[in-house]
């Protein structure tokens, strides 16, 4: 069963409003346009054009949430059946090496996804195959744009920073493509909590724990009162 986190930090706290804020908006917004639209095609031959591409890009941002989200509450599946074999202070130890080896591939993750999204918004990726260590020219193609998703007036304000004041037809591909670097930097940040919690002994695993046994027992529940 997952367990229940609360922040301790104003850091914690801002980040844990800004992760189950945009998660709830994400999930009604997909619900709202994917209804709209099955309304709209079955009732009137018709439909948004840029809605499918919409979804497409929040069901992303939606699961790049889900996965910190997810290290933050420890309900990642994971098997535990040859670590329970050993003693407390030895799980504790294989906990931590469990930690350090995903530490190391949320940074590589992150690196990796600032390195994709950085051209489309005309930045630097980084040097280095494996960690960054510095910054090097790339290819700019901040004028590349999404295929439907028509550009609202508001964000016009952008084309003078990244299009050199062309104008954009569609919503430039940086904008969707940022959540990369941004869900990576949040994995990461939760693995670090993770880790912390797992040193002073406030957690004992980055999984959930016997989740098969749990289920188990409330339909074993649910049996016993019919």
């Amino acid at each position: 069963m997952s367990q229940s986190y609360e922040a301790e930090t104003l850091l914690g706290r801002i980040v844990n409003e800004i992760e189950e804020t945009a998660i709830a908006l994400i999930l009604g917004l997909m619900t709202i346009l994917t209804f709209i639209n099955v309304v709209l095609r079955y009732g009137f031959n018709t439909g948004i054009i840029w809605g499918l591409e919409a979804v497409t890009f929040l069901f992303a941002w939606l699961v790049l949430f889900g996965v910190s989200y997810a290290v933050k509450v420890t309900a990642h599946l994971g098997v535990d059946a040859v670590i329970n074999l050993f003693s407390l202070p030895l799980r504790r130890v294989f906990a931590l090496l469990a930690a350090a080896v995903c530490l190391a591939y949320a940074a590589l993750v992150l690196k990796g996804a600032w390195d994709y999204w950085a051209p489309f918004a005309g930045l630097d990726a980084t040097s280095g195959r494996w960690f960054p260590t510095g910054f090097e020219n790339s290819r700019d193609q901040a004028w590349y744009e999404v295929v439907d998703m028509p550009m609202p007036e508001w964000l016009r304000w952008i084309e003078p920073v990244f299009n050199q004041g062309e104008e954009y037809e569609k919503i430039p591909r940086f904008i969707p493509y940022a959540m990369l670097p941004f869900g990576m930097a949040l994995l990461l940040f939760r693995f670090v909590q993770a880790t912390w919690r797992i040193w002073r002994g406030d957690q004992t695993s980055l999984i959930v724990s016997h989740e098969a046994e749990d289920a188990i027992e409330d339909v074993k529940h649910l049996n016993a009162e019919r």
